[in-house]
């Protein structure tokens, strides 16, 4: 008749010596535990770690203990599902011998391989934003090629955008009620303006004063009056 009580006693001395600083007793009945297991750091120093707690049964280890993730540093959900299954996987090989050992060791391994696992990944991610940091380079550097179909799309906005700023203004203008007038519409919108230059003509009378030093001193022209033969159509011939 196998002696649980005694092959469990055994194997707690054997664990409190392997695992002298993660070992805690959890509970003396029923015998319950807990260690805490750390991955090897990676180059950056970073690690995981999850502590594990185990539960004796009456028959162990003809049947396998209780166990659970009890906390744990830097594990996903799914990491902690996986050390789960583990567990179960390992404990089904080994019942029959104490197992606690082993359930141990092999989760130790699977954090190293999550450790490895994030490195990949930091790297792959870095890996990525550099493909992309280069492709938003090459865009930036050789513009967007010219379609029908962007163009027509740069050309509705564009007009929409045109609009809207005509809209703007006319409104501004209508609301600082000095909106510009062009030379047309000046003379279509008052028509007195095409008679006014001779409606001023017409007030001033005989009172209109000429500036005559704006004009030459007929004396100073050369006008030849001195040849019989000088006609001043004849200069007119000879300039044309």
């Amino acid at each position: 008749m196998t002696d649980y009580a005694e092959e469990q006693r055994n194997e707690l001395e054997a664990i409190e010596s392997i695992y002298p600083d993660s070992y805690t007793v959890f509970s003396e009945d029923p015998i319950s535990f807990t260690i805490t297991v750390t991955s090897d750091a990676d180059e950056n120093g970073d690690t995981v770690e999850a502590t594990l707690k185990f539960t004796y049964v009456e028959k162990y280890p003809d049947e396998p203990p209780l166990w659970e993730v009890h906390s744990q540093e830097n594990l996903e959900n799914n990491d902690v599902e996986d050390i789960l299954t583990l567990l179960q996987q390992q404990a089904e090989e080994n019942l029959g011998m104490v197992m606690i050992f082993t359930l141990v060791t092999a989760v130790q391994e699977k954090l190293n391989e999550i450790v490895d696992m994030m490195k990949n990944r930091r790297e792959e991610e870095k890996l990525r934003i550099e493909r992309e940091e280069e492709e938003a380079e090459k865009v930036a550097f050789q513009g967007t090629v010219v379609t029908i179909e962007n163009f027509l799309a740069w050309k509705a906005t564009f007009d929409l955008d045109m609009a809207e700023l005509r809209k703007k203004r006319q409104k501004e203008e209508e609301q600082t009620g000095k909106a510009k007038l062009t030379g047309k519409q000046l003379f279509e919108t008052d028509h007195n303006l095409d008679t006014s230059d001779i409606q001023f003509l017409e007030d001033a009378g005989n009172n209109v004063e000429v500036d005559e030093s704006l004009f030459q001193d007929i004396e100073d022209l050369d006008l030849e009056e001195d040849d019989p033969d000088f006609d001043p159509l004849d200069m007119d011939s000879d300039e044309d």
